[in-house]
């Protein structure tokens, strides 16, 4: 199982705040998946997401929030508590 480091997003619309991410990355290491492909792979296991704050140096876990009735989305947590770190990342642009 492989640990990524998240340092984009990818927003159909990036200033939009209410718009589900379509895609995360981390262009250093040559990487940018769709939504899909991150929950299917923490899904079955084999690799987690994080973010890592960039003042604080703190962790947020990527985690799949699943709303009834509606599209499953990504979002990050962090000592219990859902964050909204990954909507505070860069667009990708790799």
């Amino acid at each position: 199982m492989a640990d990524c480091q998240v340092t984009c997003i990818v927003k159909p619309h990036p200033l939009s705040k209410h718009e589900h991410i379509s895609h995360i990355g981390n262009c250093k290491a040559g990487w940018k998946w769709t939504r899909e492909q991150v929950i299917a792979s923490i899904d079955a296991g084999t690799n987690t997401f994080y973010v890592r704050d960039p003042y604080s140096g703190k962790r947020s876990e990527v985690g799949i929030v699943r709303p009834v009735g509606k599209a499953p989305y990504l979002r990050t947590y962090a000592d219990g508590d859902w964050n909204d770190n990954l909507l505070a990342l860069p667009q990708c642009w790799c």
